[in-house]
């Protein structure tokens, strides 16, 4: 059963002012819509602003490929169990090119077969972190190698970006669009974070943490 929301959404017409022009140069801006979090975060119109231009950099301006700030961005939604977060990003990462079933394992909480490469490398720090509050050296140097400084930096704050968004979506009970099914349990009926299993390894590789 779906909880109404804790908090008023305005729609344009009953924002203020001030609310009411930092809608309309989101609406004109690439980003041309006001979801999620941000549905709340307009009674505070200055931080809604830097969530804003935050959001818009670590979506469009990272050294990392869309795919893989997709895979960081469904596993914050799964760790976080934000059906909102999941419903939009399971999609967006589908589209970016991650393997469906790849999503739809990370979607049902069952551990990924992914072989060594860039997704697993995501996969595993992004497991790490949300699972630890951290990443294991060979982890995160394994992201420094192949992505530099600038990508492991632009990595760990899309993970705690995407966290601070499934947190705001869970405690305001921000719904899901119109007519859109919860892909997974919300955080309020499953009373846990999720566990994020470790990859499955390939026949002959070791496992990872």
């Amino acid at each position: 059963m779906t909880s109404p929301p804790r908090i008023a959404l305005p729609s344009p017409e009953e924002m203020s002012p001030e609310q009411r022009a930092l809608y309309d140069r989101i609406i004109a801006s690439p980003t041309r819509r006001m979801a999620g979090p941000q549905r709340a975060n307009i009674h505070s119109p200055e931080l809604a602003e830097a969530w804003w231009r935050l959001g818009d950099m670590l979506r469009s301006r990272t050294v990392l490929p869309k795919r893989l700030l997709e895979l960081a961005i469904i596993l914050a939604g799964r760790r976080w169990n934000s059906p909102v977060e999941f419903h939009i990003h399971g999609a967006a990462a589908i589209e970016a090119g991650l393997d469906p079933a790849l999503v739809e394992a990370i979607r049902l909480g069952d551990p990924p077969l992914l072989p060594p490469g860039e997704e697993r490398e995501i996969y595993d720090f992004t497991r790490q972190v949300q699972m630890r509050g951290d990443a294991d050296d060979a982890t995160y140097h394994a992201v420094l190698a192949r992505w530099g400084q600038r990508g492991v930096v632009e990595l760990a704050a899309v993970i705690g970006f995407y966290t601070m968004v499934c947190m705001a979506l869970n405690l305001h009970r921000i719904p899901l669009p119109d007519g859109a099914a919860a892909p997974i349990a919300p955080a309020g009926e499953v009373g846990a974070l999720a566990v994020l299993p470790p990859a499955l390894p390939e026949p002959g590789e070791g496992g990872t943490g």
